[in-house]
């Protein structure tokens, strides 16, 4: 198996393919805009909603280094707690953030799909592009299960699944 088609498994895997754990799109789906907003009451925990805002931040930043593209200058002044607000994206709702996590995902997948394993070698712009899209996949399935943490403590998710 070419590292490309390693990484792409992975990345696959993370987002809409069952494998040890559920994928983000499943993890998702069906979540109400209210049940996205929830937090447990006295824990310093961030909601589902500012989760996928957080998600969305870091792969729309693969994706423009990916596509050559520089990195806005406003975000240089971003940090890491401001990524998970909306307005580090432009305020979408709900259903536009969802929307948005996985029109970036595909845009990702079909730049990571265009490479042979010569080009995932190269560092874009200081990062090999495959080191960076792998720490994105781990990244992507570290919050999942927040997510889904979330989705348990408010009954929204089943306490066992089947996924055969």
């Amino acid at each position: 198996m070419s590292k490309r088609e390693l990484l792409l498994d992975s990345y696959d895997h993370g987002y809409d393919k069952e494998d040890w754990y559920p994928p983000i799109k499943d993890a998702l789906d069906g979540l109400t805009e209210v049940q996205a907003d929830w937090k447990p009451e006295g824990v310093a925990v961030n909601s589902i909603r500012q989760t996928v805002h957080h998600l969305l931040f870091y792969k729309l930043r693969l994706l423009r280094a990916l596509r050559g593209e520089p990195q806005p200058a406003a975000e240089e002044r971003v940090t890491n707690d401001d990524t998970f607000e909306a307005a580090a994206l432009g305020d979408p709702s709900w259903d536009e953030a969802v929307g948005r996590l996985e029109e970036a995902h595909r845009a990702v997948r079909e730049q990571l799909a265009s490479r042979g394993d010569e080009a995932l070698e190269q560092p874009i712009p200081e990062t090999k592009a495959w080191s960076y899209a792998n720490s994105i996949v781990r990244h992507d399935a570290y919050h999942l299960g927040q997510i889904i943490q979330l989705r348990k403590l408010q009954g929204s998710w089943p306490g066992h699944r089947s996924f055969d």
